[in-house]
């Protein structure tokens, strides 16, 4: 059965503007932080814990906006790298919880000034305005 809808304003999708936004800001913080052997989600989750202290993976989720379960998938990686410490939460064995080692925070140091570059190149093309919403944006979405 042939529809009468018109998909022409489908063109203007924010989801669809959103996630190509994400990806290119991505790929600008993922170019600059590689020479460090880190991505951008790998940063955020080691300064998140550098800045928060130990925090259960749930906890961890739920501060990113993050999926468990991609956030599990993460998180592995870092433990193998010697950049996290997971462990059973003292009061829940069912419960980890996850620290930043001292390696962890020495790669955060080393590849701080990538990740300025990387936050100064996205500024500037999206403008002040444009990163003033984004971060309106972030925090109505964990609000």
């Amino acid at each position: 059965m042939r529809s009468c809808l018109s998909l022409a304003e489908c063109a203007d999708c924010l989801c669809l503007a959103s996630r190509r936004a994400a990806r290119r800001i991505t790929r600008t913080f993922d170019r600059e932080l590689r020479r460090y052997g880190l991505r951008a989600t790998q940063f955020t989750l080691l300064v998140m814990l550098s800045l928060r202290g130990a925090m259960t993976i749930g906890e961890l989720a739920e501060a990113l906006g993050a999926e468990r379960t991609t956030l599990t998938r993460n998180l592995a990686l870092l433990e193998n790298a010697a950049w996290v410490r997971i462990q059973p939460a003292e009061d829940d064995a069912r419960s980890r919880v996850v620290n930043v080692t001292d390696q962890g925070r020495l790669s955060v140091a080393k590849a701080f000034p990538a990740w300025r570059k990387a936050q100064a190149r996205t500024a500037a093309t999206i403008g002040a305005d444009g990163a003033a919403a984004l971060r309106e944006l972030a925090r109505a979405a964990l609000g």
